[in-house]
């Protein structure tokens, strides 16, 4: 199980950093960008794997870790604390529920008898409002800490 837990963290590091190329923070802010991913990644696998907690407080929970890690080592990055949770957050993205959900909703408009088309909306519903569920913690979770943790958040761009 630690081997697992380990790859997790290491897969979810190496999107963090390609996810961080994009938005483009400076270069000291990768490696960075990267543990703080492998934690909060890590975090949400083993609450969900080992604990069995659901994917949305698990989600909240790893989120939360990511903003308060992001607060706290901003200043030793000399970035913002944004610059290093949005990459690290990407890799939560609950991609398979957003592409199950848009499948739901396309089966819907194409289905032409009335059970398959409850059946999909079934589908659309419940993989959206997982989705959007997700997405909403990842983004509370996230931020809280920038504001509960007000002088260490604004340290790094002073």
């Amino acid at each position: 199980m630690v081997e697992k837990i380990f790859q997790d963290a290491l897969f979810a590091a190496i999107a963090a950093i390609g996810f961080a190329a994009i938005s483009r923070p400076p270069r000291r802010a990768y490696v960075y960008c990267a543990l703080i991913a492998a934690v909060g990644h890590s975090l949400r696998f083993v609450l969900m794997d080992c604990l069995y907690i659901n994917i949305v407080l698990s989600t909240a929970v790893a989120s939360f870790a990511v903003g308060v890690l992001s607060v706290y080592l901003s200043p030793v990055a000399r970035t913002p604390a944004e610059a290093c949770f949005f990459p690290a957050l990407l890799p939560m993205i609950p991609g398979m529920y957003a592409y199950r959900s848009f499948g739901g909703f396309a089966m819907c408009l194409l289905s032409s008898d009335q059970g398959a088309f409850e059946h999909y909306f079934y589908l659309f519903a419940r993989n959206g409002m997982m989705c959007g569920c997700i997405i909403l913690c990842m983004v509370v979770g996230a931020t809280l800490p920038i504001f509960i943790f007000k002088k260490v958040s604004f340290q790094a761009t002073r």
